[in-house]
């Protein structure tokens, strides 16, 4: 049904103008690989003037047509490769490229559209401490734990509504300089529809540049959505195999499923877990998501032999890890 109703809009569209776009998105690799993420869309001729400012809201971010099976030339480090975008127009792949560690850059391409460039972030083999972080209620207040304020905060509020976690930026940046080389990438249940507003929200608040793993929203072979939990689960694994010496500081919140999370990729993973630092809702906020207000400190609540801190704010978290020698 999903695929007939493209099909439709998709022919309509066409004849009205609209062209193939391509949504280029952060990934991550080490020296010899990359895992290069890029969505092909189509969209309407870009119209506006440029350097004039645009407001956001969120549900244009969701009111887009995938280019199905679409075949998307990417080259990497001097070599090119191919690969096809699934039924929802998304390429999510590994290629072979000999990038140097830091910031490189991937050039990806399709028939009828612009090249544009996709950041890759190479991990240098020598570093052994990384952050993996949440965004919703972690790094920003997005309230879901009540459904309908994050709805009307996702769908309807312009972007540069949203606000910061109070000190969460100032933690992320100087974990960031206390460990030089350390990749963070943003592990989060949310749609890859909003990965540009997310990125220019990060950046807008001074957090450091990383990666976003993200999900897709659409329906699966089984069911009518892929489910969050299981995303997270899986990518945490995922990293574990593709960085086996690299020691993760998982952050998250107490308001949806971060802890549970965390605790059991650190009881499988203990050799790939530096610490566990979870931001506390307030009060109010716990209660409306169904939980209990955790206590302050370092907590119990995680595997032995685990670090396990929570705080409500950066300023707590940071000196937490500071007197667990973390930083």
């Amino acid at each position: 049904m999903e695929d007939a109703v493209h099909q439709l809009v998709e022919r309509r569209l066409r004849r009205t103008g609209w062209q193939m776009k391509i949504v280029a998105y952060a990934g991550y690799g080490a020296p010899g690989w990359a895992r290069v993420m890029c969505r092909v869309l189509l969209g309407r001729p870009e119209v506006r003037a440029k350097g004039k400012p645009e407001k956001v809201r969120g549900w244009r971010s969701f009111a887009t047509l995938p280019a199905k099976h679409v075949r998307v030339k990417i080259e990497a480090g001097g070599v090119v490769h191919e690969a096809c975008a699934d039924r929802s127009g998304f390429v999510d792949t590994v290629v072979e490229a000999d990038l140097a560690p830091g910031w490189a850059s991937v050039r990806l391409s399709v028939a009828d559209a612009e090249p544009v460039e996709a950041l890759v972030r190479v991990v240098d083999p020598t570093v052994r401490f990384g952050i993996i972080s949440d965004i919703d209620d972690t790094v920003m207040v997005t309230a879901l734990p009540r459904p309908l304020l994050a709805a009307w905060n996702t769908f309807v509020l312009d972007e540069h509504a949203r606000t910061a976690v109070p000190g969460m930026a100032v933690l992320y940046e100087r974990l960031a300089t206390a460990h030089p080389g350390a990749p963070v990438l943003y592990l989060s249940t949310g749609a890859w529809n909003v990965a540009p507003t997310l990125t220019r929200f990060l950046s807008r608040h001074l957090y450091p540049a990383g990666p976003l793993l993200l999900t897709d929203w659409g329906p699966t072979a089984d069911r009518w959505f892929r489910s969050g939990r299981e995303h997270k689960r899986a990518t945490l694994a995922r990293l574990a195999k593709e960085f086996p010496d690299v020691r993760w500081l998982l952050i998250g919140d107490d308001g949806q499923h971060d802890q549970e999370i965390y605790r059991e990729f650190a009881a499988a993973h203990p050799e790939n877990t530096a610490a566990v630092a979870i931001r506390r809702l307030s009060p109010t906020q716990a209660v409306l998501a169904g939980s209990l207000p955790a206590p302050a400190g370092q907590s119990s609540s995680g595997p032995v032999g685990q670090k396990w801190l929570s705080a409500p704010d950066g300023a707590g978290l940071w000196k937490l890890l500071r007197d667990a020698g973390l930083v």
